[in-house]
């Protein structure tokens, strides 16, 4: 059985996170060498994989010279990530970047057009595409269920006060971190929108230049609405989804488990790993072809961040589309740089 060799350019949290317990959960992958700028800061995750035959190192030219790595990961503070993508993409590697990929439109077709130059394979870490409640709107949509949408809300709150002035580049801002979720979700939901308005902030000190919230309306035909929304200061949360139709409705109140497991260190092989609970369920209300009212609370599709990795063997292996296009790609970055002008 082919196995996908990988390498991982930064050993972060969200390296030991989001990426590596997924791989670990699949036979067909292996990790063959992960850079960090410093070793020894994580001494018992680095032990675990150098055990399992993981090669550490502090210098990226060790990965780009081994030919048998088949995927290079890119997990670094995202204004690094343009310029190590490129770098890794014209020595022909492989890449998956994680989101934001990068902060500007012609950054993003300049990597695609080499990307195709050099017969690679890219594309950002999306993997909330694979969020449970994501997929369980997925299939209530597909279903028809709702009827025509006429509107559609989609929260990422936080209750973090903090009074610090932060002055960074917007793709250290939350439109750039959490919006790059909730605007590739709705192009993969509803394609590219018509119009769009935005509305972005800093709300938790006035003063700092990087912005903590935003509510951006995208603008689709048949007069649809989705808006996405993301603040810092909502000590009691919106629903996480909140969708109207013309002959229903869908609202749900929590989000993905996944994270919250791993954070309690429950891995993605664990039984039960990432499951809703009972009164987490989204509650679909609409009339039935009898015209009845029908209520019902609709228990989430299990997500699985590692299925991004699966399409990556995928595409890889067996010359499977990418989940992410290219044109989804370049209209999510579009999305993002048109908030700021």
């Amino acid at each position: 059985m082919k196995k996908l060799n990988i390498a991982y350019i930064g050993f972060g949290k969200s390296t030991n996170r989001y990426h590596i317990p997924y791989v670990k959960s699949r036979d067909n992958m292996r990790i063959g060498r992960i850079y960090a700028r410093t070793l020894g800061k994580n001494l018992i995750a680095q032990a675990e994989l150098e055990a399992t035959g993981t090669i550490f190192t502090t210098d990226v030219a060790d990965i780009i010279d081994d030919e048998t790595i088949d995927l290079v990961v890119v997990v670094t503070p995202a204004n690094t990530h343009f310029a190590l993508v490129k770098q890794l993409l014209l020595a022909g590697k492989n890449v998956m970047v994680d989101k934001p990929a990068v902060e500007k439109l012609s950054e993003m077709e300049e990597l695609i057009d080499i990307a195709k130059m050099k017969n690679c394979f890219f594309m950002p870490f999306q993997n909330r595409r694979f969020d449970s409640d994501f997929l369980t709107v997925e299939h209530i949509l597909k279903t028809g269920y709702l009827g025509r949408i006429i509107d559609l809300e989609v929260h990422m709150d936080h209750f973090r006060p903090d009074e610090t002035i932060y002055q960074a580049s917007k793709i250290n801002g939350a439109f750039y971190g959490h919006g790059v979720h909730l605007v590739d979700q709705m192009i993969a939901l509803f394609g590219k929108p018509e119009k769009v308005s935005y509305d972005i902030r800093a709300t938790r000190n006035p003063q700092s230049h990087v912005d903590d919230h935003f509510e951006v309306g995208l603008f689709y035909a048949d007069n649809m609405k989705a808006t996405i929304q993301a603040t810092e200061m909502a000590l009691v949360s919106y629903p996480k989804w909140l969708i109207q139709g013309t002959n229903g409705s869908y609202i749900k109140y929590n989000m993905d488990q996944q994270e919250n497991d791993l954070k309690s260190g429950i891995m993605p092989s664990a039984r039960g790993f990432g499951e809703d609970v009972p009164q987490d369920f989204g509650k679909l209300t609409y009339f039935n072809q009898s015209g009845d009212r029908i209520e019902k609370f609709m228990p989430a599709i299990v997500g699985d961040y590692g299925r991004i990795y699966d399409n990556v063997f995928d595409v890889l292996v067996n010359g499977a589309e990418k989940v992410v296009t290219d044109a989804q790609m370049l209209a999510v970055i579009e999305l993002l740089e048109n908030g700021f002008g």
